[in-house]
């Protein structure tokens, strides 16, 4: 499934992003550094490679898991640029319907509103398409840019959790957010960025 508002898009990862997906990354280390999940010391498995990240997380989508995109921008006249990723993960059915959003973006794109964009455009398709209820966005009291977007987009503060995810090599505490299907009106979470 691919979506668009404007110059940002949400298109399937594929396994031809790695070379774009790796310069991307390597040129954002320090601006992603302190807010990139990482292995607890004593997760003694392998590194995954980019085509087993690519098929698990196809895997994860088919069987209603996950919903994996990579965010693109679209400078005019130009061909869509790889800008960030987009991840709804954990996503839980039967009486529960929800998942939690993860997502980043290129520091040279930052500042456009793609994020709040990715957001709105993912949160959509997840209430809407798709049917669930309940959307979480965990983020660290010190990201001041995602604390703006889940602001922009009217996300409910629900709380504290303490060591909540291995971030930047230590288990760190994460803020939590959330919105309900019901809350978000008829214009969508898109309407909510005019």
């Amino acid at each position: 499934m691919s979506l668009s508002h404007g110059p940002v898009g949400l298109r399937p990862i594929r396994r031809r992003d790695a070379h774009e997906w790796f310069a991307v990354r390597a040129r954002n280390r320090s601006w992603t550094a302190p807010w990139d999940g990482t292995r607890p010391p004593d997760n003694d498995g392998e590194e995954i490679t980019f085509a087993q990240m690519v098929r698990t997380q196809t895997a994860d989508a088919r069987a209603g898991r996950s919903l994996p995109w990579v965010i693109t921008w679209t400078e005019p006249g130009r061909r869509p640029q790889l800008a960030g990723q987009m991840t709804i993960s954990g996503i839980v059915w039967g009486s529960a319907r929800w998942g939690m959003a993860g997502y980043w973006v290129d520091s040279f794109l930052a500042g456009r509103g793609i994020a709040p964009t990715a957001l709105a455009l993912a949160g959509d398709h997840m209430f809407t398409t798709m049917g669930l209820h309940r959307l979480e966005v965990a983020i660290r009291p010190e990201n001041v840019a995602s604390l703006r977007v889940v602001e922009k987009l009217g996300f409910r503060y629900e709380g504290e959790r303490p060591a909540f995810m291995h971030v930047d090599h230590a288990w760190r505490d994460h803020l939590l957010f959330a919105l309900h299907a019901e809350e978000v009106g008829p214009e969508g979470l898109i309407g909510r960025l005019a």
